[in-house]
């Protein structure tokens, strides 16, 4: 009787920790969270988002992991919302005890975790393009999207081309939104262009008539739009609407061909500047981003039935980062791997070919962008 009860505490006991294993994770793998916005108003972002990472951990565990160990990804759908990024991070980082961290999809989650990632020595490689996300520098932080200083200025540089000098500004109450409208508000006198309105309007909006009206007042030359939500698409509809018939310029934020097709004819036209991954197949065959780039095209849009995205494109870039600083570290040590991305040098990615460094954790200049425009509901490079 005693050694049959002593065979059930014992196997009771390692039930309990295959279970708790189990809840834990494999501690042979190198354990990644991902926040992404996989259902709100940002989905367009963290929806390819996720299913990239997940369509790129599972070949490289198919090809045998990285550095000998395979990798186990947690994603948390954080529906675009700061408060629920704030509390899976944490869960990641305490509870799931996670190697690193990709994301989130927006910049203001991006900024409310920051801090706590650098706090608990995280590595966070952020999938949003604000530049406060890593100006100023924090250790443990980087993130993929092209910055935004660099997209105002080749719009800037767009806009001379076309003579265009005065313009309006709007932009979503988002951290993309403020930080992109502070950058236009910085470079435009450098530039030799004069803001005569700048608005900001509420992300979940789903009519601007009213601060597209007053623009209109204005007799600006062009307009300016600076969102990731939906609302880009309300906005070229509310201006066609209204007689405002002036230039549209979107920021990076409308890397989606699903925002063009929500504008419907109304985004006919639109120009913004972009990574190369939209229009992948128009560039030479000696491009050095152009293999990378159909590659990873052919793979997501024979797999998930739906055009790519630069948004997935960014988490493309940051799992790709993440992996080949372990393969330059050749260890699993959170240190050495940090320290090892930030003397990645050519590597080519989605957004264009890394360059990071100990003073610059974006990696990218403003030759990672093209000027594109959108042309019976696709995306083409734009052509003056």
């Amino acid at each position: 009787m005693f050694v049959k009860k002593c065979l059930i505490t014992v196997l009771s006991f390692l039930i309990a920790a295959f279970a708790v294993n189990c809840k834990r994770g494999s501690s042979d793998a190198i354990r990644v969270g991902a926040l992404f916005a996989v259902t709100g108003p940002a989905s367009f972002l963290g929806a390819p988002e996720k299913k990239t990472v997940e369509m790129f951990v599972e070949e490289l565990n198919a090809k045998g992991g990285v550095a000998g160990k395979k990798v186990e990804l947690i994603v948390k759908d954080t529906a675009g919302n700061p408060d629920k990024a704030v509390s899976f991070a944490k869960q990641l980082i305490e509870e799931n005890r996670v190697f690193a961290i990709i994301g989130p999809s927006t910049s203001g989650e991006s900024l409310q975790i920051k801090e706590l990632c650098e706090k608990n020595k995280t590595i966070l490689i952020s999938c949003a393009a604000a530049e406060k996300i890593v100006d100023p520098i924090a250790k443990y932080v980087f993130n993929t999207p092209q910055k935004d200083r660099h997209a105002v200025s080749r719009i800037f540089g767009m806009m001379k081309k076309l003579g265009i000098n005065r313009i309006g500004i709007i932009a979503a109450n988002t951290g993309f939104g403020k930080a992109g409208k502070e950058q236009i508000e910085k470079l435009a006198p450098g530039a030799g262009i004069q803001i005569a309105i700048s608005e900001v309007y509420d992300k979940d909006a789903t009519d601007l008539s009213g601060v597209l009206t007053k623009v209109k007042g204005k007799k600006v030359q062009a307009l300016v739009n600076w969102s990731i939500e939906p609302i880009q698409s309300i906005v070229a509809k509310n201006m066609k609407q209204i007689g405002l018939e002036i230039p549209l310029f979107q920021s990076h934020g409308f890397g989606n061909v699903k925002y063009a097709q929500a504008a419907g004819k109304a985004g006919e036209g639109i120009i913004f500047p972009a990574g190369r991954l939209l229009i992948a197949d128009q560039l030479p065959d000696n491009h050095p981003q152009k293999t990378l780039l159909l590659q990873y095209k052919n793979a997501y849009e024979s797999r998930f039935k739906e055009d790519v995205s630069t948004f997935g494109g960014h988490a493309y870039d940051a799992i790709l980062l993440l992996t080949k600083a372990i393969e330059k570290a050749g260890v699993i040590d959170k240190e050495k791997v940090r320290d090892a991305m930030e003397n990645i040098i050519g590597l080519v990615g989605t957004a264009g070919v890394f360059n990071y460094s100990p003073t610059d954790h974006n990696g990218l200049d403003e030759n990672a962008f093209e000027i594109l425009t959108v042309k019976d509901g696709k995306f083409a490079l734009y052509r003056k």
